[in-house]
Order: C-alpha cells, then structure tokens, then sequence
C-alpha cells in the first residue's frame, strides 16, 4: 500500500513538474535596441515570437550603441548568447573570420530565404555561405526640391550625363545643384560610395573597402574622375556645416538635390516641406552595364557559436525572416523590410524604397564607415572631403590612404 501510495504521489509529481520542464527552453539575446523605436520593435518581436512558441522564452541584455561595439568583442569570446544583433557586409566578416558567427544556410535553404531575402544575400554571404538575417535596412538616394526643378524648367533623370547637365542649368539659376555637410565627414562618404558602385560596381567597391585593392589604382582615380565633374556644382561651405544645415538649403529653394538616406526624410518635413515638393530618386546611372547596387545600412541578427540553444535560436531566425513578421516589426522601426513579400505603409519615400533595393540586383553595401576599417573608414572620408576642397591634391590623397591600407594589411 505504502509502495502504491509513492507510485502514485512519484506520477503526480512527474504530471505536475512535466509542463515546467517543458518551458525552461531559455533564449538570450544580447542586443543595442537601446532607442524608443527599435526597442518597442524588439518587445513586439519577442512577444509575438513567445506567443507562437510558448516553450521557449526569450531572455534580452540590452546594451547602449557604443558600449555594444566593444561589448560584442568580449560576450562572444567568453559568454556567448544564443542570439546578437549586428551589421552586414564587411562588418559581419571579422566574427565569420573568427569563427564567432554560425553558419546558418541551413536556415535560408530551408525557408527560401535566397528569393525572399535575395536583395541583402550577397551582403549577408562569404565563401558561398549564409551567417545571419537581415531585418531592416533603409534606403540612400537622391532627395530633391520638386518646386526648384520646375523653376529652372529640368526634369529628374536617371543617367548621370544628364544629371550633370541639369547641374549646369541650376548653377545658371544661381542654384546649388548638390548640397551637403560634410563637417562630420560621413554625408560625403554615401556620394563617395555611389560613384564607386555606378562606376566600378559592387564587388569591385567591397573588395576596396575590404583592403585588397590599392587606393592608388586606376579603377580608384576613375571614381575620383567622375566626382570631380560633380565638384563645380556642389555647396561651397559644405566642409562648415553638419547635415542638417544641408537640409536648410534644399527646403529654402537654395539647393536643388541631397544625397541622403531615409532617415532625413522626416527633417525635411520638419523644414515644412510635403510630399508635394519633396522628391526621392536613385542615384543616377555612370555605367549601363554595371548592374545597380544600392546604399543600405542593413540590420542583422546572428547565432554566435558559442551560443547555448543554437536549435531554437534557429527557429528564431526563421520567425524574424518571415514577410509578416519584418512588416510588423518595421512599421514600428519606421524603416524598410527586407522580406520582399513584405509591405510597407502609405509613405511615399519608403514605397519608393522598397522598390528600389528590392529591385537592387547589382548587391547592397553598408556604407563606407561600415564596409571599411574603423581607421580606413576615419582616413578615408577625411580625404574625401580634402579633395571637395583641393582636388588637385588627389594623388597626395591617394598615397596617403595606400599607406593607411598597406599599415592595415600588415
């Protein structure tokens, strides 16, 4: 009797602590979604991640933008999460060199994710294999005054002859054809990076950034060739104002054109300029037969190997790649899924957007503080804005920034 009494207090137990064990399932995420948007669209995330498995929880450390940069380096090595946000591109190659990321083919094989994700694939790909998700990216391009073009009676154009022609006629007008800050440097790297991609293309421009091509290279002054044709029409005291002060002179009808990414969009309307007079374009075509590529910092999330719960970090990946699951997240985040079964709201420059990198086949880059060293980024893009002043010094600039790379290379 005493026996049945155990067995049958041994079975109660075992029914009773059954479902607890079944829910200690644990995820950790080490993220920098310190901001009100991004960190309202990671709880969504989690919540409606948790709610479709409810045997896993996700657990989140949650660090500010600049403490996460050096916190990345250290939690990988020594207590790694099962999940961790990052950046694509030559930022994520470091940690696939290093053998911190893992490989996750598995996961875009298994969920079509080389059609639905095609647009950011070759940015999320080295040696032919996949290491992260990406889930949000936004859009560079051209932003412009629509009342100034109708002004000076020129149409938007995608080919850059004529993009240059229409600068002439601004600059007749009395007009900046292009403004820009480049105070803080990095505006002037997505012009940098435009006239690399349109010029040379995609894997040309990453192979630079990554450091394997010489900075005094003829492909490199080719690039450097067509900025200069761009020069005569651009805001004269750029290197004296911030991005913002840009902002001013197309929304004051003194510029006509800001290459821009979408983030600006809501500063230009805090200028008080509408839909109605603000324009978006690509950036125009150099080389027919290059195939476009765009500017587009992507955000990704990675299993870093040393992760505890690789399985359902996996299943996590595969929820957060869905169409449904990255509209949601980036109505909240206010920028552009990379699901291209995804949709986005009625707000004309993400529409335009989403088309435009959707359709992007030539590659996405990150951007040149991305794609680059830290060091080779900062030498970089003060050479860029020293040429804008003292063009005539390039080859000075170039030697200089192949000294940075051969130091780098070691």
């Amino acid at each position: 009797m005493v026996h049945t009494k155990r067995g049958l207090l041994l079975a109660v137990l075992l029914a009773t602590t059954a479902p607890a064990f079944a829910q200690t399932r644990e995820l950790v995420m080490n993220t920098d979604a310190s901001d009100p948007a991004p960190k309202a669209a990671f709880e969504q995330l989690i919540a409606d991640f948790e709610a479709e498995y409810p045997g896993i929880k996700v657990k989140v450390n949650t660090f500010d933008h600049e403490g996460y940069k050096t916190a990345i380096r250290n939690f990988l090595t020594a207590d790694a999460p099962d999940l961790a946000n990052w950046y694509a591109g030559n930022r994520m190659a470091p940690f696939v060199q290093a053998n911190q990321f893992l490989d996750v083919s598995d996961v875009w094989a298994e969920n079509g994710l080389s059609e639905s994700l095609h647009s950011a694939e070759s940015a999320m790909t080295i040696d032919g294999k996949q290491w992260g998700i990406p889930y949000t990216y936004y859009q560079w391009g051209i932003y412009y005054n629509k009342d100034v073009y109708e002004k000076v009676g020129v149409e938007p154009t995608d080919n850059w002859e004529e993009f240059l022609a229409n600068c002439a006629k601004f600059q007749e007008a009395g007009i900046d054809c292009v403004t820009t800050g480049s105070k803080a440097l990095w505006p002037i790297a997505g012009i940098f990076d435009y006239l690399s991609l349109r010029t040379n293309g995609y894997e040309w421009h990453m192979q630079l950034t990554r450091g394997e091509i010489p900075w005094t290279d003829d492909k490199v002054k080719a690039v450097f060739a067509e900025w200069e044709k761009l020069l005569p029409y651009i805001s004269k005291n750029h290197a004296a104002i911030d991005w913002q002060d840009a902002v001013s002179n197309i929304v004051q009808g003194k510029a006509a054109n800001y290459v821009m990414g979408n983030f600006a969009a809501a500063t230009f309307k805090d200028g008080g300029m509408t839909n109605d007079n603000l324009g978006f374009m690509p950036f125009p075509t150099i080389n027919p037969d290059i195939p476009r590529a765009e500017e587009a910092p992507t955000d990704t999330i990675h299993i870093p190997s040393g992760a505890k719960n690789p399985e359902d970090a996996k299943l996590f990946l595969a929820f957060l790649a869905r169409a449904d699951v990255q509209t949601k997240m980036n109505q909240t985040l206010g920028q552009l899924p990379i699901n291209a079964e995804s949709s986005v709201g009625d707000d004309p420059y993400l529409q335009a957007g989403f088309e435009l990198l959707s359709t992007a086949e030539g590659g996405i880059a990150q951007f040149f503080d991305r794609d680059a060293s830290p060091e080779m980024a900062k030498a970089g893009m003060e050479g860029f804005q020293e040429f804008m002043v003292r063009p005539e010094r390039l080859d000075t600039i170039l030697e200089r920034l192949e000294r940075v790379r051969q130091r780098e290379a070691g």
